[in-house]
């Protein structure tokens, strides 16, 4: 745990990680394959006993200790998701998967970029992430989160952007995922840690905020995936705006 921390951040990062939740779940709900509900609850299950894991292992300071060690226990956060998300794409049940997710919901889980950013900027002001990960400094991450629901509603509800305008946003909200996820990284207090060593990113090695890179990431990082590849598809096929999925 992070000491002297406000409770109000780490209450409104739990409810951010619970409504990433929600938003994945329904829009796995809404996928058009055989028994998407079913599908989805089972999913849900597991995403659950996921979360508790990784809750047990930073509230027992797994990630806190022996930090410098190579490779970082911190692995063990991120490795089965990012495995988790390779499969998806290599397997045909995966790719299946994957195109039946339906683009609307998936963009409006970018939402929860926003509520993150904000967290993060408060983790600054205590000193559990280096200013350079927030907005103030050069993570801006927060405008995929504020532009998300926009893009969603005219390309969905309304038919006004074209497959390429959505395929550019998607090309540059992953350009910003993947901007903080490596400064993120890089000053994490790991033996290949390259900056910010005066006020380090400790705060992933704690609970709640291991869910982040565990779970919120992955879940946005996937879904940038799931648009591209879908939304290439559709360009290749020559659509000429986006049509609201049947749910």
């Amino acid at each position: 745990m992070i000491q002297n921390l406000p409770d109000y951040v780490s209450i409104v990062f739990e409810l951010t990680t619970l409504v990433t939740l929600i938003l994945f779940y329904f829009a796995m709900r809404n996928a058009s394959i055989n028994k998407p509900v079913y599908k989805a609850n089972i999913v849900l299950i597991l995403l659950n006993v996921w979360l508790i894991l990784q809750s047990i292992l930073a509230l027992k300071n797994f990630y806190n200790t022996k930090t410098q060690v190579f490779p970082p226990k911190f692995i063990l956060a991120v490795f089965p998701a990012l495995l988790t998300i390779i499969i998806l794409f290599a397997t045909k049940k995966g790719r299946i998967f994957i195109h039946s997710l339906p683009l609307d919901r998936i963009t409006y889980i970018n939402t929860v970029r926003i509520p993150v950013e904000l967290v993060l900027y408060w983790l600054a002001l205590h000193k559990a992430v280096p200013e350079l990960m927030t907005f103030a400094g050069r993570n801006f991450d927060i405008l995929a989160g504020i532009t998300a629901p926009f893009v969603a509603y005219f390309a969905f509800r309304k038919n006004k952007l074209p497959v390429v305008f959505l395929l550019i946003w998607n090309f540059i909200a992953l350009a910003l995922l993947l901007n903080i996820i490596k400064d993120a990284i890089l000053s994490a207090p790991f033996s290949f840690q390259r900056y910010a060593f005066d006020q380090p990113n400790i705060a992933v090695l704690n609970f709640p905020f291991s869910w982040l890179p565990s779970f919120i990431v992955p879940v946005i990082f996937f879904g940038h995936l799931v648009s591209i590849t879908q939304l290439i598809k559709r360009i290749n096929n020559k659509p000429v705006v986006l049509k609201e999925p049947t749910l």
